[in-house]
Parts: C-alpha cells; sequence; structure tokens
C-alpha cells in the first residue's frame, strides 16, 4: 500500500508533466521538471530518516510505522486533489512539490523501520525469506500502481485523462491507506525491541546517544550507504524511469512500454522468495556480489537489447536487468538491519539508507533525463548501472556475512523447536 502511493507518480509522469506545468515549454523540460518533484520527495527522506529512525529505536517499531502510513495516504490523497496549471498557474507545480515532500518525510521512517521490524521477527536461518516478502510488498504496489496506470492509459481516452482520469489512482490513497493503518495497529512490537526496552529501562537510559551511531559505526553506516546505492539506484532505472524512457527516447507505446514493466516485476515476484532462500544457504554476499558484477558486465549489452530490439528483444533486455536487480532485493533486507546493533538499528539504518537513496536513487531518473536531453545519447543508464555496480562491489568486499547468525545485539532466534535443540547441542 506505502509502495503503490509513492510509486504511481512515476508511471503516470507523462501525463503529470502535460498537467501541473505550462504548454509553452517542450516536452522534454516538462519531464525534467515532473522528475524535479519525483526527486523533491528523496530531498525530505534523509530528513523523514533523521526524526523517525532515532525515534523508532525509542518509542517502538509499530508506532512509528502507523505514523508513515498515514503521513503517506495524506500526501498521495493531496496529489489528487491538486488543480492543473491551467486553473492556478504556478501554484500547480508548488502544490505538486509539497506533495511530494510530504511523501518523502513519511518515506523516510518506511523502509527502515519495515526491514528492521522484519529482520527483529525473523528467525536466523530464515531471515533472508522472510525479508524478502518485504519486497514482493514493494513489488506489488509497483505492479498494482502501474496496473491502474496501464488501464487508465489504455481504456480511458487522452483527454479525459488530462481532465481528471490521472487523479484516480492518488485518490485510491484513501481508503488503502485506512487499511494499512488498520493493519499496523494490530501488529505487535518486536521482541528484540522489547528486550532492550526493559533492559533500558533497568539501567535508567532511554536508548544509545544519538551521536554514537556517528562516532563508533561510522564504518556500518559507510557500508550501508555503497549497499543501498547500487540498490537503489537499479532499482528506480528500472522500475521509475524505465517506462518514460522506453516512451519518450525510444518512442514505444506507453502502454506496452508500462506492460512490459509490469510483467518484468510479476516474474520477479514469482521468484523471489526462493532467492531469498537461497541467500539463507549460501550467503547475502555472494548474492549480492553477483547482482554487482551483473551490472558491471552485462549493463550495457542488456542495454542494447532494450535499445535497438524489437518487443521481444526489449523485453529480454528488461527481463535481463529485472533478474539482476533481484540478486539485492532478496538480500538487502536481510543484510542491511544486521550492520548494526539493536539500541540504533532503526535510526542508523534510516539515515544512511535514506541519505544514500537522496543523493543517488531517487534522483536518478532526474539525472538520466537531463543528461540525455543535454548530450542526445540514449546510453547514460547503461553507464549509470555499470558505476552502481562497481561501488557496490566495494561496499560488498566491506560487509560482513550475516547469514544464519543472531542479530547484532539480539540472542540466537529459531523458528521451531528442532532448532532449538540443535543450537543448545551445538553450544556445547
Amino acid at each position: 500500500m506505502e509502495w503503490f502511493d509513492f510509486g504511481v507518480y512515476a508511471y503516470i509522469a507523462d501525463t503529470i508533466a502535460e498537467v501541473f506545468f505550462p504548454p509553452t515549454v517542450s516536452p522534454g523540460v516538462r519531464l525534467i521538471g515532473t522528475f524535479g518533484a519525483f526527486t523533491a520527495a528523496f530531498l525530505m527522506r534523509p530528513l523523514g530518516g533523521l526524526v523517525f529512525g532515532p525515534l523508532g529505536d525509542r518509542i517502538g517499531r509499530q508506532k512509528v510505522l502507523a505514523v508513515t502510513m498515514i503521513m503517506m495516504a495524506i500526501g498521495t490523497l493531496c496529489i489528487g486533489l491538486i488543480p492543473s496549471y491551467s486553473s492556478i498557474g504556478v501554484w500547480s507545480p508548488i502544490l505538486l512539490v509539497v506533495a511530494r515532500m510530504v511523501q518523502g518525510f513519511s518515506t523516510g521512517g518506511e523502509y527502515g523501520g519495515a526491514t528492521t521490524f522484519i529482520a527483529e521477527y525473523s528467525p536466523d536461518k530464515r531471515r533472508g525469506f522472510m525479508g524478502s516478502w518485504l519486497e514482493f510488498g514493494t513489488l506489488s504496489g509497483y505492479v498494482l500502481g502501474a496496473s491502474v496506470v496501464t488501464g487508465m492509459k489504455a481504456w480511458v481516452p487522452h483527454e479525459t485523462l488530462l481532465d481528471w482520469g490521472w487523479r484516480v489512482p492518488f485518490l485510491v490513497a484513501g481508503p488503502l491507506g485506512i487499511i494499512g493503518l488498520y493493519m499496523r495497529l494490530k501488529l505487535e512490537e518486536t521482541p528484540a525491541f522489547q528486550k532492550h526496552a526493559e533492559e533500558a529501562e533497568k539501567r535508567g537510559k532511554s536508548g544509545e546517544p544519538f551521536w554514537k551511531m556517528f562516532t563508533e559505526y561510522w564504518p556500518a553506516l559507510l557500508v550501508c550507504v555503497g549497499l543501498v546505492l547500487v540498490f537503489n539506484v537499479t532499482d528506480y532505472m528500472l522500475l521509475s524511469y524505465m517506462p518514460t524512457y522506453l516512451s519518450e527516447q525510444l518512442h514505444l507505446d506507453a502502454t506496452h512500454g508500462l506492460l512490459l514493466i509490469i510483467v518484468v516485476m510479476v516474474v520477479m515476484m514469482l521468484i523471489i522468495m526462493v532467492g531469498g532462500r537461497i541467500t539463507d544457504h549460501v550467503g547475502r554476499k555472494p548474492v549480492m556480489m553477483a547482482g554487482c558484477l551483473g551490472f558491471l558486465v552485462l549493463s550495457w549489452p542488456l542495454m542494447l537489447l532494450v535499445h535497438d530490439g524489437g518487443l521481444l528483444l526489449t523485453f529480454l533486455g528488461l527481463m535481463g536487468l529485472g533478474l539482476l536487480l533481484l540478486c539485492f532485493e532478496v538480500s538487502m533486507p536481510a543484510a542491511l538491519p544486521a550492520l548494526f546493533p539493536t539500541a540504533i538499528r532503526y535510526g542508523a539504518l534510516s539515515i544512511a539508507f535514506n541519505i544514500s537513496v537522496s543523493l543517488f536513487g531517487g534522483t536518478t531518473p532526474l539525472v538520466m533525463q537531463s543528461l540525455i536531453s543535454a548530450t542526445g545519447h540514449d546510453f547514460w543508464p547503461a553507464w549509470y548501472l555499470m558505476a552502481a555496480g562497481a561501488i557496490g562491489a566495494v561496499a560488498v568486499y566491506f560487509s560482513r556475512e550475516t547469514a544464519n547468525k543472531p542479530l547484532w545485539g539480539s540472542g540466537p532466534a529459531v523458528s521451531t523447536e528442532a532448532e532449538a535443540r540443535e543450537l543448545v547441542r551445538d553450544s556445547g
């Protein structure tokens, strides 16, 4: 639900460009303005992480995740209510940016909290599998958003879409937000946080000092930034920017482009839990390194397929990029929370994650569109993906393997009595 709200903007970006920006400027400039508003949300994400992350370490994961759901639904609903540029002029794109900033502030506390919540509830030997469900949910939200937009573009006349049809995906946020809030309020706090809170109360402390994460855990923060960079540059390149790239640069029918991305995401959803299980057996580092080296070596030939092939070859190129992205989708939700101890996990992960996303991941559509418009070259996505793969490989090299091990600051976690007996036997 959260990622339907956040992702639907990218899939209807070409229509938003016509609605919110003056018709006197070129389509390329309007798209840059639209992706500028998209990027504005990411500029707020570090601030959201700075507020919600430490708050989640202080008052609990569940409470903060309920608040982020409310804020995201409000921000998305507001976008659907903003009058067009023809109605209120320059105030239209200004209000669009403000609504996107509310979304970004909310998302700043979302991913770090969700990964922390799932990781702290998962048994040590199944953390990769359990974490892969988080990305299954993310992809589900993207697929739902892309499907709604694709259906409207296919069956709603363009004039109607510009008049009021584009508002429908955003107005859906209201009821979805209520459902999501109800579900999150039914969740119980994680055992790891409950234990930490009890121990902190006995010591008479509310938690670790905020500055401690920067003075003592800065190596883990840097590794986290590097891992998130490759994860999110590749994610936003494929799932957010590619529909626009296919239609604007390759002049593929917008509906066909979206359908190709939807099929790629559905295939990823079908195998993502298998990938999560694989990381529980072989480890997170080998899978992440395979993804990094894959993007470093294969981005260029895969983008050649996307750029120069027919519909089938374009799909094969996109599917190849999707399978490489899957290396991160199945491993990151388990690998990132394990970088930090319980006392600062939510805060450190939220801050490092959102700084990296804001500087590199969320800016990807804007940077790509700007570079292509300025230079006239269509292969910037391949070069960008190769650079991300190289940086990610360095981060993976300096990370530590955490598969089948307890989270930092927590005792062993098992899912069955047999595992518990085995653990006791192995410990002597």
